[in-house]
């Protein structure tokens, strides 16, 4: 399995930083390789939402799409993710955000496998660069929106 754990302080808060990952059907307009997104529905649980997605992710040649269980914790300021179907073997991912003196303390892990081999090789040659590039990506956003 190839994991990834990232933790930054962001000039944003931890209310902000939440709902900017919660938005899943906006991926396509800023996180790379994500070609598209599909929310399937979103049921409210009480002290959680779960919510059902798609995302197309497209990569040179490699082009799937895969479907996803998101549950937000708002109260907790968490976001859970589970796989639901498409190309991997096992995928999970949880983001943690917590306010502090300077902004907001945004932590990231993923873990994931492919059902391919050869996919599964190729992924860990750029695995950390490109998780990297993902939770930029979400600065970055959070920057155009929040300032």
């Amino acid at each position: 399995m190839t994991t990834h754990s990232e933790t930054r302080i962001l000039p944003h808060t931890a209310d902000q930083m939440f709902a900017l990952v919660a938005d899943v059907a906006s991926y396509p307009k800023f996180l790379p390789w994500t070609a598209a997104a599909r929310i399937r529905s979103v049921e409210d649980q009480g002290d959680h939402q779960v919510m059902l997605a798609d995302l197309v992710i497209s990569f040179r040649v490699f082009r799937e799409s895969f479907g996803s269980k998101v549950v937000l914790w708002p109260a907790r300021k968490q976001i859970d993710s589970a796989y639901l179907d498409g190309p991997f073997k096992h995928m999970e991912s949880r983001w943690n955000f917590r306010d502090v003196d300077k902004g907001c303390e945004v932590a990231f892990f993923v873990d994931f496998e492919f059902r391919n081999r050869l996919l599964q090789g190729a992924a860990g040659m750029f695995f950390n660069q490109a998780m990297m590039s993902v939770v930029r990506a979400f600065e970055k956003r959070a920057q155009q929106l929040y300032g």
